[in-house]
């Protein structure tokens, strides 16, 4: 049975219990998000061949320490840098390093910044010079993904609508989602309940109620949805080393839908799909 409590009236941990959050903590999360987004947006002109993940580490500390903000990463489990890079057919939690990006690779550059305490979370897939078409329209995909993700969140909904939207629409486009990964509950823990799938069916998991704040984070593979870990304990790769691309944001349930709090105020989060305007009329 799911259990539901008032965010701030709580232990900081993760109980598996469901936290509810209230305006005030909308209005730091909003901020947050909002400054998370406009790094992302700042890492757009940054992003070359030629440019070392490192040197994307780096700006992404200085434009936190610049801003009163801390990398949420930074130290994080043991994690020793500000930001994850997953270039190509690494899927997630890429460590930054001094091997330059070369033209044609894609790149997905994870933030979290804390700030005044809240985690703002999100990630974006970054071209590097001209991409191949394959990998033009994984990312495309994957982006489409999230905004039926985010379309199916509403009060009364359960978290399975969530997944179910994604992998139907994925698997429709002949791409995978990985099972390995999901979205989590956020706000002033980094990795809070419930989580959330990409996966599954419609009317399971837990139900939506307003105040509930959470990422989403497809993970969409060209080939198949199987990963593995490598030996720095970190970095996740496509077992047959197909491209993997994700886009991520973090969402308050309303009481009439969601708010996304991680939009780009730039408008750089598009991948340049022609956009429904149903799924982007939370802009």
């Amino acid at each position: 049975m799911t259990t539901y409590l008032e965010a701030e009236a709580n232990p900081l941990r993760n109980t598996g219990a469901i936290r509810i959050y209230d305006a005030d903590a909308f209005a730091g999360m909003r901020k947050a998000c909002q400054l998370t987004a406009r790094c992302l947006d700042g890492l757009v002109e940054i992003v070359q061949p030629g440019v070392t993940t490192q040197a994307i580490d780096d700006f992404v500390y200085d434009f936190a320490v610049s801003h009163d903000a801390v990398p949420a990463t930074l130290n994080y489990r043991g994690y020793t840098k500000s930001v994850c890079t997953s270039i190509n057919h690494v899927v997630c939690h890429g460590i930054p390093n001094e091997k330059p990006l070369k033209e044609g690779d894609i790149v997905n550059i994870d933030v979290t910044l804390i700030v005044d305490g809240w985690h703002g979370d999100s990630s974006r897939m970054y071209p590097v010079g001209r991409v191949k078409r394959a990998a033009e329209r994984l990312c495309d995909v994957t982006y489409r993904s999230l905004l039926l993700g985010i379309d199916a969140v509403r009060p009364g909904g359960h978290i399975g609508d969530i997944g179910a939207a994604i992998q139907t629409y994925a698997e429709s486009e002949r791409c995978s989602v990985v099972r390995d990964f999901c979205g989590h509950g956020v706000g002033k823990l980094f990795h809070d309940a419930p989580n959330i799938l990409h996966y599954g069916h419609r009317g399971e998991g837990p139900e939506m109620r307003p105040g509930m704040i959470f990422t989403i984070e497809p993970m969409i593979n060209l080939g198949r949805p199987h990963v593995k870990i490598l030996s720095d304990g970190w970095t996740a790769v496509t077992r047959d080393r197909t491209l993997s691309a994700q886009y991520e944001h973090t969402i308050g349930v309303t009481e009439d839908g969601c708010e996304v709090f991680t939009f780009s105020p730039g408008r750089f989060d598009t991948p340049g799909i022609a956009f429904d305007p149903n799924l982007d009329a939370a802009r």
